[in-house]
């Protein structure tokens, strides 16, 4: 029964990025904003995710006010999103905006840290669980795009804010993990020390950052990759739907994969597959073949980010989960997104999609590649939860 409560909430979260997620850059070309500022609006979420989500993670692990952090966040977030469609001018979006992200960079970390720890000795299906969000963005995106056809792009905010409302409700029924009886509370600063001081998780978060740049690659510039391909929107739309069969099966055995090749060797073979996929997709000469190639995406991203989130709830401090959820998700979200997406674009403009995705692929497998090499001279880190001093 605990796991319908995690399910549920990424299925209302996930539900949310989609109906705001695909119209945001036209809400900004409505208000008719030039593209620096779009741009900068568009860059500017995972600049606050980057200091948002390790400072309101790191605050709910140190004072243990979980459910008060993230009902906080989540009304916050929802409450901005929801003032959105009564903006016009740049300044008062910009400013919004930044409160949303600031709101809501914390949430996935600690709904991951929550699920994790309500899983108890089936962490492994965790795959399961997260499936709920691709149920969510894949039943809200149509609905989403209906609403806003017949009743204008306000839609998309209000009923983003909706979603997350319902996630807000879902969320309460959420058991955080905390620190065993007479552990001593520990900071932000000094919780980031022990985590940031050991050079094997450090090695970690390089991989993980390396995660996060092709992530933003496919994310941001995949639909003028197809279109330099000679695909139509129906195709492009296709292919996202391609994408999402791709992630199915990898949620659902994600237990299977967990088991078989462990959390950090499955978060390494997912990274190689990233790179390939990359590459691939530089050979690819029509819109067929980058479908085929996109069947991959479950192997990706969605493998990372399983194999990322057990990996770390397995190596977190002692009363830290939700701090190492949340760093974890600013290097991938925040660092990695931001480097991608500035990159992306430079690259983009100057050799064409296609040979940015073998850049990017050759970047991700020699990311691989120093990860592996450097970590053949480091200790091994101790699958078990530490304690401060310990590591």
């Amino acid at each position: 029964m605990k796991k319908i409560w995690p399910f549920s909430f990424y299925f209302w979260q996930y539900a949310g990025v989609a109906f705001m997620a695909p119209f945001a850059v036209l809400f900004y070309q409505q208000l008719g904003f030039s593209g620096t500022q779009i741009g900068l609006l568009a860059g500017l979420a995972p600049l606050v995710t980057l200091f948002g989500a390790p400072l309101w993670t790191g605050f709910a692990d140190a004072a243990r006010r979980h459910r008060l952090v993230m009902s906080l966040t989540l009304l916050g977030g929802s409450l901005a999103i929801f003032v959105f469609p009564f903006l016009s001018a740049f300044l008062p979006v910009l400013l919004v905006l930044v409160v949303a992200n600031f709101f809501m960079a914390p949430v996935s970390s600690l709904a991951d840290s929550a699920t994790m720890a309500m899983l108890g000795s089936e962490k492994a299906m965790y795959g399961r669980v997260r499936m709920g969000g691709t149920f969510g963005f894949a039943i809200a995106a149509p609905v989403a795009g209906l609403l806003v056809q017949r009743f204008g792009i306000g839609m998309a905010f209000w009923g983003c804010a909706l979603m997350y409302f319902m996630a807000f409700l879902t969320s309460q029924k959420f058991a955080h993990a905390s620190a065993p009886e007479g552990h001593a509370r520990l900071s932000l600063a000094s919780g980031s020390k022990i985590l940031l001081g050991n050079p094997r998780w450090l090695l970690f978060l390089a991989g993980a950052l390396g995660g996060g740049i092709a992530m933003a690659v496919t994310n941001n510039y995949f639909f003028p990759y197809m279109k330099e391909l000679g695909s139509n929107e129906s195709t492009m739309g296709l292919a996202l739907t391609v994408g999402t069969i791709g992630e199915v099966p990898v949620m659902f055995f994600g237990n299977h994969l967990l088991k078989k090749f462990k959390a950090y060797p499955l978060f390494i073979l997912s990274l190689v597959i990233t790179g390939l996929r990359l590459v691939l997709f530089y050979f690819a000469i029509n819109p067929i073949q980058a479908l085929f190639i996109q069947l991959l995406n479950g192997m990706a991203f969605p493998a990372m980010w399983l194999a990322g989130v057990a990996f770390t709830d397995e190596h977190a401090p002692a009363g830290m989960s939700a701090t190492a959820q949340g760093i974890f998700g600013a290097v991938v979200f925040g660092i990695g997104t931001t480097i991608g997406g500035f990159l992306g674009g430079a690259l983009l403009e100057s050799i064409g999609a296609r040979g940015m995705c073998l850049v990017f692929g050759l970047i991700t497998l020699a990311t691989v590649a120093l990860v592996l090499l450097v970590s053949r001279f480091l200790p091994a880190l101790p699958v078990e939860k530490a304690v401060p001093g310990s590591l």
